[in-house]
């Protein structure tokens, strides 16, 4: 007999991995399988990162470092601040941890009380949802549509909060849609922030240097709404670092303290090595990160360009990330001998039947949709749409 926690129970497995591993399995078993599911870039981790790690473990950089990083990375992580995104964060004010998605759960158990109510928008990406569960919150969507470019308005925003919401979880460049919020709509929401005292903003800014069109701006320069802004990023996409593991947040002070005191619990300081990188990343001056955008600006304009030539598809431009999510509702109640019932199931049709990977909507807030990540080589991209399309006309 299982004696599981409720916290566990509640939790759903992330999709984005699940289709991973599937996609592996088949792999493994000979199975010529294109995967298009998880965000990751492509590219090999830039040679003058690889070269500092390799020097740090000469250097003997082996021992536990201090919980909240390495104070030379988070001076590095300052000056970024500064000099890319217009913000003021001590070091002091600045947590690294083990990537991302551990620097938003940091933040989330350092402020969110059961009953405690967060806003996210649907799309959303996977984990936001079950982070805010594990907490004890209550997660509030607002569902977004293809047709108004999967963004919200002022007017959605005012009308979810509510006495007992404490944050809304901002993503600009978006995964799962690749939508970018220009500056003059990101400084409307922070304004209906502003009205409402005690409520928070996470703004995760991981694909920031992803962008096609305009210039990526942070929540947190908005100078009214600077001390409630908590802005979370990372090496994974800009440079090329998924493996490694690092990310970070700038926070007001006590958020920052609240997020060391929770991590020297968890997990203490995160891989030592894996911080030297990041240092060199954020100190380094190659082409690596415009090259690894002008690859997926190319890679987006010819799988949309595809992607519309598929009968029943609604496709969306995205302006950022390496993400496109197609509205596939045409298909919903089609079959093949066995009816599409949801994205999900649509998914999976794909895998099997395509040998495609992608992920269902559901997890994301989006039922209607999957997710695409043309993060992959150009040819590879041509030859799964050829697929996906051959395996959705055979449903009737």
């Amino acid at each position: 007999m299982e004696y599981l926690s409720d916290r566990i129970r509640a939790l759903s497995v992330s999709q984005t991995l699940a289709m991973a591993q599937k996609s592996r399995e088949l792999k493994a078993k000979g199975f010529d399988i294109i995967s298009l599911s998880l965000g990751e870039p492509d590219f090999n981790t830039p040679d003058y990162i690889k070269e500092a790690a390799k020097k740090a473990i000469d250097d003997n950089y082996t021992k536990y470092p201090p919980v909240p990083g390495y104070n030379d990375l988070r001076e590095a992580i300052s000056r970024k601040f500064r000099e890319e995104n217009g913000l003021s964060y001590s070091p002091d004010q600045i947590i690294v941890s083990a990537g991302g998605k551990h620097s938003l759960i940091n933040v989330i158990l350092s402020i969110i009380n059961p009953g405690d109510e967060v806003i996210i928008l649907a799309p959303y990406w996977v984990s936001y949802r079950d982070q805010i569960i594990l907490a004890g919150g209550t997660p509030v969507v607002i569902k977004t549509t293809l047709e108004n470019g999967f963004k919200i308005t002022p007017d959605q925003l005012e009308n979810a909060i509510t006495k007992k919401t404490r944050l809304l979880i901002f993503n600009s460049p978006s995964n799962p849609t690749g939508m970018v919020y220009s500056g003059e709509e990101i400084e409307k929401i922070a304004r209906i922030v502003e009205k409402h005292e005690g409520m928070f903003i996470i703004s995760d800014e991981i694909y920031e240097h992803i962008i096609f069109e305009g210039r990526h701006v942070s929540m947190a320069s908005f100078s009214f709404i600077h001390e409630r802004v908590i802005t979370v990023n990372g090496v994974s996409k800009g440079y090329a670092m998924t493996g490694w593991r690092i990310g970070y947040i700038g926070a007001p002070l006590w958020i920052a303290k609240a997020c060391n005191k929770l991590q020297g619990q968890f997990t203490s300081g995160v891989c030592s090595i894996a911080q030297r990188a990041a240092l060199a990343a954020l100190e380094g001056n190659d082409n690596s990160r415009q090259m690894m955008r002008d690859a997926f600006l190319r890679r987006r304009d010819l799988i949309c360009r595809l992607l519309k030539d598929i009968r029943g598809m609604k496709v969306s431009i995205p302006q950022g990330a390496f993400y496109v999510m197609p509205d596939i509702s045409y298909y919903i109640g089609k079959s093949d001998g066995t009816v599409i019932g949801n994205s999900d199931e649509l998914a999976i049709y794909l895998l099997e039947k395509a040998q495609v990977a992608v992920v269902g909507g559901d997890a994301f807030g989006a039922p209607d949709c999957i997710r695409i990540s043309y993060a992959n080589s150009d040819e590879l991209l041509v030859e799964a749409v050829k697929r996906i399309k051959k395996a959705l006309d055979q449903l009737n």
